[in-house]
């Protein structure tokens, strides 16, 4: 079986975990846009729990892009200093609050976003998505990555941007926002490392060799 054929009807296919999770918010907990795009920089290889931990007390000091423009890198620095390459995210956040001076002016195209230190395609497409922004791409994190070659969506690679080339040449653009989260989601929750096959919702229709019987 050619487990990369573009016979396989993949909207049809992923319809289950789509339903599933389509209305799920990203596992950040942020309030606005602002706060997003805070936290979606200092999760860059690092937890979203621990993001989710660091955060409140770092928007009681600064709720806003204009209340950041009156900080400093060691300002910063203080408060994120247990997330990883605290020091670079820091620089980063003070250039975009220097650069785009309040939160009505954070871009909401794929262009502008990754015009914006410490922005990349997953990150712009997790912004887009949680905005209800018409999407340009699709989020690939670890658990896409992980999730998409083992069900037999696409063929295997470590690299996020060629991963969502292919998805983007598979998939139809309208599940875009959607089928990233749900395949993040996923992984996070079923087809783990150490996959969950029996509680998958995909199960029927996956091309993974070495999937449990349920």
């Amino acid at each position: 079986m050619d487990l990369f054929s573009n016979t396989i009807d993949w909207n049809e296919n992923l319809l289950p975990i789509l339903e599933e999770y389509k209305t799920k918010k990203h596992p950040l907990q942020f309030q606005n846009i602002y706060q997003l795009l805070i936290m979606v920089i200092l999760s860059a290889q690092d937890s979203d729990e621990n993001i989710n931990k660091i955060s409140p007390h770092f928007f009681s000091k600064f709720p806003n892009l204009e209340s950041l423009t009156k900080s400093n890198v060691d300002e910063i620095i203080h408060l994120i200093n247990t997330v990883k390459f605290y020091e670079n995210k820091a620089n980063w956040i003070i250039n975009i609050a220097t650069k785009l001076k309040k939160d009505n002016n954070i871009p909401l195209t794929m262009k502008e976003l990754t015009s914006l230190k410490g922005i990349g395609r997953k990150s712009a497409n997790v912004i887009m998505r949680e905005a209800n922004i018409a999407p340009e791409g699709i989020i690939v994190d670890l658990h896409v990555l992980r999730t998409a070659s083992r069900i037999g969506l696409i063929k295997p690679t470590k690299d996020g941007l060629k991963a969502e080339k292919q998805l983007m040449t598979i998939l139809p653009k309208e599940i875009w926002n959607d089928i990233g989260m749900a395949l993040s989601f996923l992984g996070r929750e079923i087809c783990r490392p150490v996959p969950k096959c029996s509680q998958c919702l995909i199960f029927s229709t996956c091309q993974y060799p070495n999937k449990t019987d349920l």
